[in-house]
């Protein structure tokens, strides 16, 4: 490849912006943590779409014929053509004549780099690394706060409603000062007969984050089971110190759930620690789900004790299981049945979801 000579494409194509860009990427990158690399790379792009933008008669260019030689010494370009005899595309070709005028070594079928007089082109250059600058400080800070967001899937938010979408759905601010992003609240997620304004302050439980243009767009629930986890993990130290698990959870949002809990240690007991004192740990909730009720059952190694806990509050005169499946008959007084069944089978519903296994209630008059 024939070259141009030094002295030449300094005089011609130097833009002295360098010293300035690099210490700005250098303060970027301490900031920031961007590589001082990846946004030089960021900025030839840049820079060589702005001079093909700009100079009307290189708008064909291909982007690999334009070279961009950015570093602390300045900004250099130049027009990569092959030497021809009969010049059929201008835009990455050059007449033999015309390269001997620039290179009188050049030959056909060689390269040439023809030095670009951008002196006239410096002001756009710099306003483009400026921009290229800011665009990158931009996506730095909505990558980082998409990380912190994506960390936080699995856990619980509290938000402030924003505004409720025509359709229902509810957008919420969650997060403080820089870190704050939108989360959206479907009307699917939301528990029947909830109704929130504008300025409420709402807990949420977040589902997945995905990235957006404006920053990661968090999509948050308040009818998953794991609210409920999250809730009286919350408001239950035992919980949160390990003493007291919960083995599993059955909710129907916004009108009933069983919880399954066992001690981690002897002493302990699970359902008292939930309930707490005066019935206040459950309690809150109860209130913040909206008055949803709570049943709270010891879990237990024996399927015949866990599907006789899980049908509380009926009482359970024995449990029978059927070999070779995952089911059980259960006898209760007559008096119970309907308590064991509950309103449309919701309690024999959710105590078939909690243990896993079918449940057939007979009363004892049938048995």
């Amino acid at each position: 490849m024939a070259r141009t000579s030094k002295a030449k494409k300094q005089t011609v194509s130097q833009v002295e912006i360098g010293t300035e860009i690099f210490a700005s990427l250098r303060d970027l990158e301490k900031l920031k943590g961007i590589p001082v690399e990846y946004m030089v790379e960021r900025l030839k792009q840049a820079l060589t779409n702005a001079y093909r933008k700009d100079q009307g008669d290189n708008k064909e260019t291909p982007v690999e014929n334009v070279v961009v030689d950015l570093s602390e010494k300045g900004l250099f370009m130049s027009l990569v053509k092959t030497v021809v005899e009969e010049v059929e595309d201008s835009n990455v070709q050059i007449h033999i004549d015309a390269a001997k005028k620039l290179d009188p070594k050049a030959e056909v079928g060689s390269t040439i780099s023809i030095p670009v007089d951008i002196q006239k082109f410096g002001r756009i250059a710099a306003q483009t690394a400026k921009q290229v600058v800011i665009q990158g400080i931009r996506e730095a800070e909505r990558g980082a706060i998409y990380e912190s967001y994506s960390s936080k899937a699995q856990e619980m938010l509290t938000g402030t409603v924003l505004r409720i979408d025509p359709t229902g759905d509810i957008f919420v601010r969650v997060g403080q000062g820089n870190e704050q992003s939108d989360a959206v609240l479907r009307t699917s997620e939301q528990i029947p007969g909830e109704e929130f304004l504008p300025g409420d302050l709402i807990r949420v439980y977040v589902l997945e984050v995905h990235k957006a243009n404006r920053g990661p767009l968090v999509h948050v629930s308040r009818t998953h089971p794991n609210l409920v986890r999250r809730l009286f993990e919350l408001e239950t130290p035992e919980i949160a110190d390990g003493q007291v698990e919960i083995r599993n959870i059955a909710r129907e949002p916004g009108s009933r759930s069983k919880i399954a809990v066992r001690a981690a240690m002897d002493g302990i007991d699970p359902v008292g620690a939930c309930v707490g004192p005066r019935g206040g740990r459950v309690g809150a909730v109860v209130e913040e789900l909206s008055g949803e009720k709570i049943d709270i059952v010891v879990w237990s190694e024996d399927p015949c004790e866990y599907v006789r806990a899980a049908l509380s509050p009926a009482d359970v005169i024995s449990v029978t299981p059927v070999e070779g499946q995952k089911a059980c008959t259960v006898v209760v007084p007559d008096s119970q049945l309907s308590l064991a069944i509950g309103k449309e089978g919701q309690n024999a519903r959710l105590a078939a979801r909690l243990t896993g296994y079918k449940i057939d209630i007979k009363p004892e008059s049938q048995a």
